[in-house]
C-alpha cells in the first residue's frame, strides 16, 4: 500500500445510494467491505462523514433557520451516519469506535487526539462525528482538521464524480477533468474540491487531497494502493 494512516472523507450523499434520503444499507454495506479490505491490508483507516442525507445545515439556514442551530442539527446527522457504518464495519468483525467533538457518551466516545491515535495503532477503524463541534465549519473543513491532528499521510475524498472539473460535466461536456491540481490552482480558480479553509489546512500541513468516485467498485482500495485514479492535489504536484 501506498499509505500508512489514511482519512476517508465520506460526504453524507454517499450513504443514500439512489434513494433521494435517508440511508441506502446496501451501499453501507459496500462501503463497509472496501474499508474491511484496506485494513486487513495493515493501513489505518479513519474517518470523517457528512450527513447531508438526512440534513444540510447550509440549506436550512437559507430557509430561515438560525445558521449556528442549522449546524448543530447537521453535526447530529453526521453522528447518525457515523453510527450506521460502525454498525456495518463490526457486522464483518471490523473494530471500529465513533468519536464525536459534541458529548453524548451513551452512543460514542468523546473526540481525544491522542485516544483515536491509539486506537488506529491498535487497527481499529476510527470515525470522526458531528463534525468538528462547531457551527460555521463544514465536514470538509473537519476531515482537514482530523487528518492534521492524527498525522494521515493523504486525504481520500469519495464523492460521485470521478474527479475535479474545471466545470460542472453534468451540465458541460466540454469540462475538463484534472489528474493533478496545486493547493494555489484550486484556491485562485474557485474549483470547490474542498472549501477554501480546508484547503488552506491541507496547504500548511502538506496534506495531499485525492478526489475519487465512490460509486466505482474497489476504488477505496485502488486509491490506498496510490493507484491513478481521479484527481490529487497538492504541493508538489503540477497542473494537468
Amino acid at each position: 500500500m501506498a499509505y500508512q494512516r489514511v482519512l476517508l472523507k465520506l460526504s453524507g450523499e454517499a450513504l443514500m445510494g439512489d434513494l433521494g434520503y435517508g440511508i441506502d444499507p446496501a451501499v453501507v454495506a459496500g462501503i463497509a467491505q472496501e474499508i474491511s479490505d484496506v485494513i486487513k491490508s495493515g493501513v489505518q483507516v479513519a474517518i470523517v462523514v457528512g450527513g447531508g442525507n438526512i440534513f444540510r445545515g447550509v440549506k436550512a439556514s437559507a430557509a430561515g433557520m438560525d445558521r449556528a442551530t442549522a449546524d448543530y442539527v447537521g453535526m447530529l446527522a453526521t453522528v447518525m451516519n457515523a453510527i450506521a457504518l460502525q454498525d456495518a464495519l463490526e457486522r464483518i468483525e471490523i473494530p471500529t469506535r465513533v468519536q464525536t467533538a459534541i458529548a453524548m457518551q451513551e452512543v460514542a466516545e468523546p473526540y481525544i487526539r491522542r485516544r483515536a491515535i491509539r486506537h488506529l495503532e491498535r487497527g481499529l477503524v476510527v470515525i470522526f462525528g458531528a463534525g468538528s463541534g462547531n457551527p460555521f465549519f463544514t465536514t470538509d473543513t473537519t476531515a482537514a482538521l482530523r487528518a492534521a491532528e492524527i498525522d494521515a499521510d493523504v486525504i481520500f475524498k469519495a464523492t460521485k464524480v470521478d474527479g475535479v472539473y474545471d466545470a460542472d460535466p453534468k451540465t458541460n461536456p466540454n469540462a475538463r477533468r484534472y489528474t493533478s491540481l496545486t493547493y494555489n490552482h484550486v484556491l485562485s480558480h474557485d474549483l470547490r474540491v474542498m472549501d477554501g479553509t480546508a484547503i488552506a489546512l491541507c496547504k500548511e500541513n502538506n496534506i495531499p487531497i485525492v478526489v475519487f468516485d465512490l460509486s466505482v467498485n474497489g476504488n477505496i482500495v485502488r486509491s490506498v494502493q496510490g493507484e491513478p485514479i481521479g484527481t490529487i492535489v497538492g504541493g508538489n504536484y503540477e497542473v494537468s
